[in-house]
């Protein structure tokens, strides 16, 4: 059997690793750069003394099993171990069958305008195009159902507190779930002042049950999703960044993971949990392009009884002799879907591009960019398309679309802020830099607290989010009991543009006169997300002029549970965004230093309007939860639409990183290290330069190899006695030197395909020349098997359990 070596990309599992059953062991919870520091403890000498490290280290090994990087003792159960993965294969195959491949393409293209490479070129576009255009789709999709879904819940609920039946309201509705009163801004309540007169029926107590009772559904519906795929509870950001790193991670990129995904977010955020929809973009967004790119899915082949389990029900000719179905392939497609993701969520098309490469990529090229960037283009396009197909195609109303508001001086051509403003604002991103820090510390400590207690049993996940659901549900409706106070709407609008009325008129009536007066705290909970931020952005408080639409107090009384329960939310089995979570408590945080930045002045002007404040504050907690600054400059940018705030959203920006970076890393990052995933960085970890370590002195001395010719039977017994990804091919004949390596999958192909050869005919001349078979060496054979066929077996190669080998074949080559 002839093993051809490849240039590759692996993490292959130690030899000697356990079997773990389904006993629970207690094992050390231990940081990469801990596990690292062990084995050099075990196995390092000093190079010129040879004396052990260990007998100079001021910590003994058994404190290196009980000390993690933060700190804290404690130990996990095997459940809680992430389980051995395997990289991605980005380097490109330059095995026997490629090559022979290749040369067939390039005699086939000789005299040929339109060549294999060209015709690649076109598709690869095209598909791109494909990507763009169907997550736009999904995108609008998912929103008009969470809207909706949010509007039913609403109109019932209140309904009830005004003491009259659903959607009784005497106003006209647009069929995508809108007022024609709030020109598509989503409010959900009625301003019509003749119900007044009803207020005598209210029924809080049965409002307050029905409402329970809507949150409670729709959390288990998206818990549902997540017990169905459990890769697709979260955001998606952090397993999308650990994909693009080269980490294998299962089923992150499949079609039942995108169905549960987009089913499960509508769902959380209808059930009213500080959560959002934007952030799972980013997941949705990678899988659409991962799907379009592939041509095929195996996800629905468990439902058709008809076909075996893992047969591919989808099979498109289109994308199946591409060379498309590859890791580095489809890694690009992946990028540009994500870059795709950001886009429908926020409108942002080059934020999106600068997030999948800030945050996501670890691999970049010039190439890339352009391609993300045309995905982009074509998602922002086709969501320009979608929302005015009601409408001539003549100007676009942009403002359906997800965005901060519309953002103007409210001088003539003055900015809204001072130059000497500036320190302010880096006074705000340290605060909420300080703030994501406590956030993520926090959440760190209730996650492990998760890991513990939670993790280890499906019931108490979904036992905690119906906990956490009431939870929220209770806080979500005593907080507006609680503030009982009703605030007069403005009157005296004659300067107001037409976006602010239109907020005016989004303002909720709970338990206050409908038309006449709101309810400060309940207007920023009992509404959609993007309206709430837009409250808090764009009503004008600067001057003794300007009516207070949230008072100090209201914004205290949200601000801190609100935070609360997005910390407490955070890690629950469903698919959730923290991305407009972390905005709208910023943004409340904001708002409240301006408000005491106006009372110190007494609202004499001299600061700039609570609105620029809370710009701020949505900027500085962002970053300071996720610490990026080029891609959320550009995306808070893209979705203001004025370039007078760039200056200051890059210093709060830099200044909430530099604060949080003082404390811990990003929630993304801590998560990564909670979980064990194995990330690459680009740095050496800080062990290795404080003990000059060399590559030797990590590595196993133990390796199991191939020649370049082996009998099938050695190659089948080396895979079923070991769990190596990937094996070096030697040449016994130079004196053990390296040629390559070949994969387990590809191995695992060739055997289950039969190519090999007979034994009587194979390399005889190496038989008589040396005498023994262990002078092998590197002799080229013509492939027995065509790199069609190994391409139709991606990503799903068989494995050794699934090949079956007849003593007669164990002797073949």
């Amino acid at each position: 059997m002839s093993n051809q070596p490849t240039t590759k990309s692996i993490r292959a599992t130690n030899d000697d690793e356990a079997e773990t059953s389904d006993e629970e062991l207690v094992v050390p919870l231990r940081s990469p750069e801990q596990e690292l520091e062990s084995s050099i403890m075990d196995n390092a000498r000093d190079k010129n003394t040879g004396i052990s490290l260990r007998k100079n280290a001021s910590i003994s090994s058994e404190n290196y099993r009980h000390i993690r990087s933060d700190g804290y003792g404690g130990r996990v159960s095997v459940a809680q171990r992430a389980a051995p993965t395997e990289s991605h294969n980005y380097e490109p195959d330059e095995s026997e069958v490629w090559r022979a491949y290749v040369a067939q393409q390039h005699f086939k293209n000789r005299g040929q305008r339109w060549t294999t490479g060209k015709q690649r070129a076109i598709k690869r576009w095209l598909l791109t195009f494909a990507i763009g255009v169907t997550q736009a789709i999904v995108a609008t999709l998912c929103n008009i159902v969470t809207r909706s879904l949010v509007r039913w819940k609403f109109d019932n609920v209140y309904a009830l507190l005004q003491g009259r039946g659903a959607y009784d309201d005497g106003n006209n509705s647009n069929p995508d779930g809108y007022n024609d009163n709030d020109a598509g801004q989503g409010g959900y309540y009625s301003s019509n002042a003749n119900m007044s007169s009803n207020a005598q029926f209210s029924k809080p107590f049965q409002a307050f049950f029905l409402f329970l009772a809507f949150q409670v559904i729709f959390s288990s519906i998206a818990h549902l999703c997540a017990f169905i795929e459990p890769v697709a509870a979260g955001g998606g950001v952090l397993e999308i960044k650990c994909y693009l790193n080269g980490i294998n991670l299962k089923n992150v990129v499949r079609m039942k993971t995108l169905v549960c995904k987009v089913i499960g977010v509508a769902f959380a955020v209808a059930a009213g949990l500080p959560v959002g929809k934007e952030g799972p973009m980013f997941h949705i967004g990678a899988i659409v392009g991962s799907g379009l790119s592939q041509g095929r899915t195996a996800s629905l082949s468990s439902c058709l009884c008809c076909r075996p389990r893992g047969a591919a029900v989808i099979d498109t000719s289109f994308s199946k002799f591409s060379d498309f179905r590859n890791d580095r392939e489809k890694r690009d497609f992946v990028s540009c879907g994500a870059a795709a993701g950001i886009c429908s969520a926020f409108g942002a098309p080059i934020g999106g591009v600068l997030l999948s490469l800030e945050e996501g990529a670890s691999y970049w090229s010039t190439k890339l960019t352009w391609r993300a960037f045309f995905c982009a283009l074509v998602t922002l396009g086709t969501l320009f398309i979608i929302k005015n197909l009601g409408s001539s195609m003549g100007q676009l109303e942009i403002e359906k679309l997800f965005s901060l508001g519309e953002f103007n001086s409210l001088s003539t051509e003055a900015s809204n802020f001072s130059l000497w403003e500036l320190s302010l604002f880096m006074i705000v991103g340290c605060i909420g830099g300080l703030i994501g820090a406590c956030f993520n510390a926090t959440n760190e400590h209730l996650t492990r607290w998760r890991m513990k207690h939670i993790a280890i049993s499906k019931t108490r996940k979904f036992v905690e989010v119906l906990i956490v659901s009431t939870f929220v549900t209770i806080v979500s409706f005593l907080l507006p009991l609680i503030w009982n106070r009703c605030t007069e709407l403005p009157t005296d609008m004659q300067d107001w543009s037409n976006q602010e009325k239109n907020l005016v008129d989004a303002l909720v009536p709970f338990q206050c006169i409908p038309g006449k007066e709101y309810n400060e705290v309940a207007s920023l909970i009992f509404a959609d997300a993007d309206i709430a931020i837009k409250q808090l952005l764009h009503f004008r408080e600067a001057g003794q002029g300007d009516s207070s639409t949230f008072s100090s107090a209201a914004l205290f009384l949200f601000f801190i549970p609100y935070l609360i329960m997005a910390v407490i939310t955070c890690g629950i089995s469903l698919p959730m965004g923290l991305f407009v979570p972390s905005m709208i408590s910023g943004a409340a945080f904001g708002r409240l230093y301006g408000h005491l930045l106006h009372k110190l002045d007494h609202t004499n002007g001299t600061f700039a309007d609570s609105g620029t404040y809370a710009l701020m504050g949505a900027a500085s907690v962002l970053g300071g939860i996720n610490r990026m600054t080029i891609s959320f400059t550009v995306i808070l940018l893209e979705a203001t639409g004025d370039m007078q705030y760039v200056l200051p959203l890059m210093l709060t920006l830099m200044a909430a990183r530099f604060t949080g970076n003082v404390f811990n890393e990003s929630l993304d990052d801590i998560k990564i290290r909670l979980r064990n995933i194995p990330f690459l960085d680009e740095d050496v970890p800080a062990i290795a330069e404080r003990y000059e370590i060399v590559a030797g002195q990590v590595m196993s001395t133990d390796v199991k190899c191939l020649r370049p010719v082996e009998r099938a039977g050695i190659v089948y017994d080396l895979l079923k006695s070991c769990q190596h990804n990937c094996f070096p091919i030697v040449d016994t004949t130079s004196g053990g030197t390296l040629f390559g390596t070949a994969s387990r999958s590809m191995l695992c192909t060739l055997l289950q395909r039969r190519a090999f050869g007979p034994p009587d005919v194979v390399l005889e001349e190496y038989d008589h020349s040396h005498g023994s078979c262990e002078s092998l060496g590197p002799k080229r054979f013509s492939p027995l098997v065509q790199w069609d066929t190994i391409e139709r077996e991606f990503p799903r190669y068989p494995k050794i359990q699934d090949v079956e080998l007849r003593p007669s074949d164990r002797q073949c080559w």
